[in-house]
């Protein structure tokens, strides 16, 4: 017999690690190659892990709810062939946990802070994010992961009771101890009480927080904290567009079988105007700005219980009809539960159709590390004066945000100005949807 590992696969090209949303397999459940192991949620995708050998399950080393990085292991299995060398390499958190505990007679286990000394590098990127966001000291932490380990459920557990630990405000070991009346060299530190945690009452429902709904969560956090957000929002006469669109739109499903949207004409424009301002499609990289050759759209599609961000990709060099049938078909895979890591990959710049909603205004959340996001309002008839005559005409508002650090307001209404004017201009005569 053998034990053979399975670990955290890279699931996106920028994705560095996954949580265990749910194991599939219990240790003694006998699974085949390919057989899915336990569903995996990262901030943009959520996927099934599937095994790479046909035998039973051992051990499950990652906890349900566990953060862990690409290529660290999950589980084992118990394959036929090999020796006992494999077993033993199969299972080293096991063997790292005994090591640690000490024998009878031993010295006592080493102090939280030096234990953290020498395990830092145990904490996955999320654990330390979440503690440097909260002001969590990770030494006064008592993991439940596997030897101990810190990881993003203990630290969120922390975050929604509101009882952060903090280090106790007495002297040091051999210090005297300061007089009440006497002045102190150092500046009064002042906490903030931590928050009272929110009870349910009779009658309230409790909806657990999902994986998705806790990746969402955590982008749009991070968003808002790293990114500086300014917006502004212009107004666009789509009368000829919206004539144009509707003269097509039966033709058109009835010869390609999937409608033909407004939101395609506004996808297509907005591809058009970032070739010709490439700075909007850039992103902050910390010591550098990144302006990214390939334009890839992210456009956002909703279900009852999240929102998903797949992506067109090189939608510059796509028609209106090209556009629209990525559009059907990225709906398609997400309301069908197939959207694959590599559809919500590359994003660059993101497009989101708050108007089948009803919205006119709104101000949208960057989708980190992307700098800017558009929104397009809904289509509404309003009267409007031109040439002196009030006449009726369709209309839409377009909400730009954008990263402070990365885009200033003169390129940014630049960009926008365009847009207005490429979506004013199209028409059955200069405008071709094939």
């Amino acid at each position: 017999m053998a034990f053979e590992q399975i670990k955290m696969p890279q699931l996106g090209e920028s994705v560095t690690e996954g949580t265990i949303e749910r194991w599939l397999v219990k240790p003694g459940d006998v699974v085949n190659k390919y057989d899915p192991l336990a569903e995996v949620n990262t901030d943009k995708v959520t996927a099934e892990v599937p095994s790479s050998f046909t035998g039973t399950i051992k051990e499950l080393i990652a906890q349900e709810g566990e953060t862990l990085e690409v290529g660290a292991v999950v589980c084992t299995i118990e394959t036929e062939g090999g020796n006992s060398e494999s077993k033993t390499e199969a299972v080293p958190a096991k063997e790292e946990v005994a090591n640690e505990m000490p024998a009878a007679g031993s010295q006592k286990p080493a102090s939280p802070l030096k234990r953290d000394q020498e395990s830092k590098a145990r904490y996955s990127p999320a654990v330390l994010r979440l503690a440097q966001e909260h002001d969590i000291d990770l030494t006064l932490v008592n993991g439940t992961g596997m030897g101990g380990r810190i990881t993003r459920k203990d630290l969120q557990k922390l975050i929604e009771s509101g009882t952060i630990p903090t280090p106790q405000g007495g002297p040091a070991q051999g210090e005297p101890a300061q007089s009440a009346a006497a002045p102190s060299s150092q500046p009064e530190l002042k906490t903030t009480p931590a928050p009272t945690p929110i009870q349910s009452s009779a009658g309230d429902i409790e909806i657990p927080v999902s994986g998705v709904r806790r990746a969402i969560a955590n982008n749009m956090v991070k968003s808002k904290h790293e990114a500086p957000h300014a917006w502004m929002m212009v107004e666009v006469d789509v009368t000829s567009l919206v004539k144009y669109r509707d003269s097509l739109k039966n033709e058109f499903k009835q010869k390609e079988g999937f409608n033909l949207t407004y939101f395609a004409f506004f996808v297509k424009a907005v591809a058009q105007a970032l070739k010709e301002f490439p700075m909007m499609n850039s992103m902050w990289a910390g010591d550098k700005i990144i302006q990214k050759k390939d334009i890839n759209l992210s456009i956002a599609v909703a279900t009852d219980e999240a929102l998903f961000v797949p992506v067109i990709k090189h939608a510059d060099e796509k028609t209106v009809k090209g556009i629209a049938r990525d559009i059907n078909d990225l709906a398609l895979k997400v309301r069908s539960g197939k959207l694959k890591s590599e559809d919500m990959s590359g994003g660059t710049f993101t497009v989101n159709n708050t108007g089948s909603f009803g919205s006119v205004q709104s101000m949208g959340i960057i989708n980190h590390p992307q700098a800017a996001i558009l929104q397009i309002e809904a289509i509404v008839k309003r009267p409007v004066i031109i040439d002196g005559m009030i006449a009726v005409r369709d209309m839409v508002n377009i909400c730009l945000s954008l990263d402070h650090r990365v885009l200033d307001g003169l390129v940014a209404g630049r960009f926008l100005a365009r847009v207005k004017e490429i979506l004013e201009k199209t028409t059955k005569d200069n405008t071709s949807v094939y």
